[in-house]
């Protein structure tokens, strides 16, 4: 779908839902929101994963500002929800009401009483945190709101160029993302003014004091989701075919991946499930030495700029925005096989180098911990985000 074709189907959608969104509006005039906001927080649940993680550091980048949070997505774990209980912030969860195919009228109709909530605003500014009601949004509300929208993958630009000419400010957590995003542009022949529009601000993450640890055992972990794209069947046979071969290594798990992986089959493995006590993931984290990872796909995890501040090596597969950040040899072990045997066998290499090698896991480490300081400082990304969210 071309840039033209893809404004035109939302136009036509537009007309077809205006009967819904104008009942919306008058029912948000009606009765409007007893608490002031000029700040709206567009988040799709507070799921567990890593682009929550960041809206829940931006939220307290504005909790002065007594930011309103609209949750519009059916949760599968909810598991941040706690994260997200901020002094001062107040949240709005629609998604029972939103999140149903069937209803879609309803969703149509909470458009327009957000919009008129919005619009009454004195300095009215709507974020999206990889949020497609975020984006359904923006037709709905006034020129003089400013809108800005947060992407860390690339899988939501074929729904998100439909959108580009109504964002104010585009930012991506890598700069591969924006990178790419530039390239559609160019592709679709869109504007060239929209390319002033896109920005790259890194996550920020605590950096703790580098601390070496002396594991007899090369103690290796994956943490995160079971989900497709992290191809964690990959990561099972690795740890299989070490233990098989005797290597002096012990692989542990965090995350539910239960669902893609046999977990009774590697009894020699660690599995974590979901960690919610934040001590014990801290533990997680000083007590390893690698992190590993054979995503298919990724922006840049907050686990790996969380590894790096602990002075850890990443190996992982060279894909998307990781060789922005995991430099080979450098700072961290890349992947660059494409078939997943070969992603197998390079991953096997890669961790005997650094069981064969313990200096060369210390250097790497330790320069992991260096950029981390360099980059991820929780002061600038605070800095930067009140910059823009704040009119």
């Amino acid at each position: 779908m071309t840039y033209k074709q893809a404004r035109i189907k939302t136009m036509l959608e537009e007309i077809i839902m205006f009967p819904f969104v104008l009942l919306g509006r008058i029912y948000g005039r009606v009765f409007p929101l007893k608490t002031k906001h000029d700040i709206f927080l567009f988040f799709p649940s507070a799921d567990i994963g890593g682009s929550p993680k960041v809206n829940i550091d931006i939220t307290h980048a504005v909790k002065d500002k007594k930011p309103l949070i609209i949750f519009s997505k059916k949760p599968q774990n909810n598991g941040f929800k706690a994260l997200f209980s901020i002094e001062g912030v107040r949240i709005i969860d629609l998604h029972k009401r939103i999140d149903n195919k069937l209803l879609h009228f309803i969703n149509f109709f909470y458009r327009g009483v957000i919009a008129s909530w919005v619009n009454k605003s004195q300095n009215p500014v709507i974020f999206g945190g990889e949020c497609i009601f975020f984006y359904k949004m923006l037709a709905h509300v006034s020129k003089k709101v400013k809108r800005v929208e947060l992407c860390h993958l690339n899988t939501w630009l074929p729904y998100s160029i439909a959108h580009a000419h109504r964002i104010d400010l585009r930012i991506f957590s890598t700069d591969y993302l924006r990178r790419e995003v530039a390239a559609q542009y160019q592709e679709l022949r869109v504007d060239e003014k929209l390319n002033t529009k896109l920005r790259f601000i890194d996550n920020a993450i605590p950096i703790p004091p580098l601390k070496q640890v002396n594991n007899q055992v090369l103690e290796v972990v994956f943490i995160g989701r079971g989900s497709p794209q992290k191809r964690v069947p990959l990561i099972a046979a690795i740890a299989t075919a070490m233990h098989q071969a005797g290597d002096s290594v012990h692989f542990s798990f965090v995350g539910d991946v239960s669902e893609v992986i046999d977990i009774t089959a590697l009894p020699f493995a660690t599995f974590y499930g979901n960690v919610e006590d934040q001590q014990l993931m801290d533990s997680i984290y000083e007590k390893s030495d690698v992190l590993i990872m054979t995503s298919a796909f990724e922006g840049l995890p907050i686990v790996v700029m969380k590894m790096m501040a602990y002075g850890k090596v990443v190996v992982s597969t060279a894909v998307n925005g990781i060789p922005d950040y995991i430099h080979h040899m450098e700072n961290g072990l890349l992947i660059k096989s494409i078939k997943e045997d070969d992603i197998i066998q390079e991953g096997i290499s890669h961790l005997r180098s650094l069981i064969n090698d313990p200096s060369l896991r210390i250097k790497l480490g330790n320069r992991s911990h260096d950029i981390a300081k360099e980059r991820f400082s929780e002061e600038v990304f605070m800095k930067t985000y009140r910059s823009i969210l704040i009119r």
